[in-house]
């Protein structure tokens, strides 16, 4: 039996108290979604079919570059996107994919979320892609989410729910809240009327401006 390093032994505990906090948050329900994380030249990834509460450190799935399990366990059927995306995207290390109420019900929906509130900059650009619906835990829905994720920190899966990414679990979780929370905005406009869109000229400004906004002597940036 491996013993991890202390590295992998705060991955496997900080994934845990992510799912946590998403289940508490109501973003996921009951064993829907799945957490993912960069584990040196490895990933972990949360284990099928187990509610948040139930989940321990040690049941956490390691998986090799390619896929591979790495001892015992088995992965969320959608493993092959969390380690399509740390693959492609250096900048990335945890992705958090959830199921929740209205980012899922846009995406059911088909719809890309428009630039209506400069915080749609939060996920990286002017809008937020929603990606074609492809069945879950198959390549081509992996595939679809890369292309929905290019240039962008999230993506809404059609008919399925949304997935964030961040420097790390904090982060991934903090931007999944946010695009939950856009979500809910934008849907509540749409039942008055369709809601003013932002130029391309002045969400250009916004991300120019995010690159210093709340800038600390320690180099990480403080949200707006």
């Amino acid at each position: 039996m491996r013993n991890p390093t202390p590295d992998e032994s705060n991955l496997r505990a900080a994934m845990v108290r992510a799912a946590l906090e998403l289940d508490a948050r109501n973003l996921n329900r009951g064993t829907s979604g799945n957490v993912g994380v960069r584990c040196g030249k490895r990933l972990l990834v949360t284990p099928s079919g187990v509610p948040a509460r139930e989940l321990t450190a040690q049941g956490m799935v390691l998986l090799a570059a390619n896929g591979d399990v790495i001892g015992a366990g088995h992965p969320s059927s959608e493993w092959r996107f969390h380690r399509d995306i740390l693959a492609s995207r250096p900048d990335v290390h945890a992705v958090v994919h959830v199921h929740s109420p209205f980012a899922t019900t846009l995406a059911c929906l088909g719809i890309e979320v428009p630039p209506f509130h400069y915080m749609i900059a939060a996920a990286g650009g002017s809008t937020i892609r929603c990606a074609p619906y492809a069945l879950f835990g198959t390549q081509e829905l992996s595939d679809h989410a890369l292309a929905a994720l290019k240039d962008r920190r999230a993506c809404l899966l059609a008919n399925h729910g949304m997935i964030t990414t961040g420097r790390d679990l904090a982060d991934a979780v903090a931007l999944c809240v946010e695009v939950e929370s856009l979500c809910e905005q934008y849907w509540r406009a749409r039942q008055i009327a369709e809601p003013r869109h932002l130029t391309d000229a002045q969400m250009a400004e916004v991300m120019e401006r995010f690159k210093t906004y709340g800038q600390r002597a320690d180099g990480e940036q403080e949200r707006p």
